[in-house]
């Protein structure tokens, strides 16, 4: 006979990474002593930061830009994973996702430096290449070199393999059965001790409240978002979003409110959200099609109302798999 979801003990650990948090809910049978749980967590998105960060001058990935174009270096495992599913989903996207857009990142103020007007002129008016055109990755002896001036930037990417990180970890030490996140990017493992999905909200674009615009029910599976409604600048009363358009070296303008993606993994769908943002919802939506993937598009209308887009066997032919947090 299974055990009832009575004898399970419920557990939530957090702690602090990239910026934001991490968090883990999952149930145990009898005692468990969550310590060694917790500092196993926090050293999986430690590690992550520690490679990946622009924050930190001494990361794996800011080494990697400060190195010589031309000369090969010696980077993580984890890293080239990071950089080499980054590449690959640059060709898919067309360029729309480019890890090669660090300098504009930084030059609008989304990384440690205020904005500056002189950079961000440098940042539109730079030549560029999409990353997958000028970064050469050897897997087999663990090397990258750039072959053109550029300016790496993985926070398209980070959180969500951070997010996987996290649920690795987890099955490593025998939980099957969890959801962990961070700042709202989540993967499932397995199902609830009740025998159903995970629940996960879908947020409303809003960005003086955190309201879910829907529910989302997943079993092995992740959920990304980019949106423009939590991280912005606003030049001359306008407010522009932190994902920048690689064509033009500057913040989306009109783009979606925010675009959703499931995916096996996290890391998957956080690329892949932020693609089909800075394709916007037309070209987004065909992309979505050709690849298969499940998506959903919050648009905002002239009244700053939004309706929704849906791709997928998830959004769109399993209307049961989402439902309205609104009632609509």
């Amino acid at each position: 006979m299974s055990k009832m979801s009575t004898d399970f003990t419920r557990h939530v650990l957090n702690g602090p990474t990239m910026g934001t948090r991490w968090s883990a809910l999952f149930h145990a049978v009898g005692q468990l002593d969550p310590a060694p749980i917790q500092a196993a967590l926090q050293a999986a998105v430690d590690e992550v930061d520690g490679q990946m960060s622009t924050w930190k001058p001494d990361s794996d990935l800011m080494l990697l830009n400060t190195a010589p174009v031309g000369k090969w270096l010696a980077v993580p495992a984890r890293l080239m994973d990071v950089l080499h599913l980054g590449l690959g989903i640059g060709r898919a996207s067309g360029g729309a996702f480019d890890i090669g857009m660090g300098d504009a990142v930084r030059a609008w103020g989304f990384g440690p430096e205020a904005a500056s007007p002189a950079r961000i002129r440098a940042a539109m008016t730079a030549p560029r290449e999409p990353a997958h055109d000028v970064l050469e990755l050897d897997k087999a002896a663990g090397r990258v070199r750039k072959l053109a001036p550029m300016t790496l930037d993985l926070n398209g990417v980070a959180k969500g393999y951070g997010v996987d990180r996290l649920a690795e970890t987890l099955m490593g030490l025998g939980i099957n059965s969890g959801l962990v996140g961070i700042d709202g990017e989540m993967r499932a493992l397995g199902l609830r001790p009740d025998g159903e999905p995970w629940t996960i909200a879908v947020e409303a674009p809003d960005p003086h409240r955190r309201t879910p615009h829907s529910i989302l029910t997943l079993e092995g599976a992740a959920v990304a978002t980019s949106g423009d409604y939590r991280h912005w600048v606003e030049v001359r009363g306008r407010r522009l979003s932190h994902t920048m358009n690689p064509r033009r070296g500057a913040p989306l303008v009109d783009a979606p409110a925010s675009v959703t993606v499931v995916a096996r993994s996290c890391a998957e769908a956080d690329a892949w959200a932020t693609a089909l943002m800075v394709l916007g919802a037309e070209a987004g939506t065909k992309l979505a099609r050709q690849h298969r993937l499940d998506a959903l598009f919050l648009v905002r209308d002239a009244e700053a109302r939004t309706r929704g887009l849906r791709v997928g066997r998830l959004f769109s032919e399993e209307p049961a798999a989402i439902a309205s947090a609104e009632g609509s």
